[in-house]
């Protein structure tokens, strides 16, 4: 959040994104568990655009691990954007409109799963402008863009919280009214 760091420190704003790291790397993993269908006898999965979105989405959560544990331990510079694992978010996201794409019409605004992959789309899109705000030239400690950096980040975050959101089951027909199409992708 904008001028979060300003107001707890260095120390406590990475501390925050660290821990908010290993939160997002295990919902990713839970994610590709559920996505590979997993049981005794290995990995089952009809469609594989959906596993690749979720194995991709993992490894980019642990470069995200990465870079908070290591602005972490430096204790002198705050958490910025990750280019690998921004990249990997775009390219899970893209992989997750594919795999809503080829089961439904692309275009169905009433589907869950739609709602769930453009949006964590447009996430991934704004923690790609955040990455490009955090570039530091070489020879440079200074990002290219803060405020860039920062609001990417933000935006990503409140698009990844609104497709959590959008998965959740409806109040009114509880978590057995949830079908395979509106499973998450």
């Amino acid at each position: 959040m904008p001028g979060y760091a300003s107001l707890v420190g260095t120390t406590a704003d990475n501390a925050t994104y660290a821990l908010g790291s290993v939160f997002f790397t295990t919902a990713a993993f839970i994610q590709l568990r559920l996505t590979g269908r997993w049981d005794a006898r290995g990995w089952r999965n009809a469609g594989w655009s959906d596993w690749w979105a979720a194995a991709i989405q993992f490894a980019g959560t642990l470069f995200f691990n990465l870079s908070t544990f290591s602005a972490l331990a430096g204790g002198d510079h705050v958490w910025r954007p990750d280019a690998y694992g921004s990249v990997l978010f775009l390219v899970s996201s893209v992989l997750a409109c594919h795999a809503v794409s080829i089961r439904d019409r692309l275009w169905d605004p009433t589907a869950r799963t739609w709602r769930v992959a453009w949006v964590n789309l447009a996430g991934s899109v704004a923690f790609g402008v955040s990455a490009i705000g955090a570039y530091t030239a070489p020879g440079s400690d200074q990002p290219a863009n803060v405020a860039l950096a920062n609001l990417g980040t933000f935006l990503g975050a409140l698009g990844f919280l609104a497709g959590a959101l959008l998965m959740t089951p409806d109040p009114e027909h509880g978590p057995a009214a949830t079908t395979t199409e509106d499973a998450p992708a």
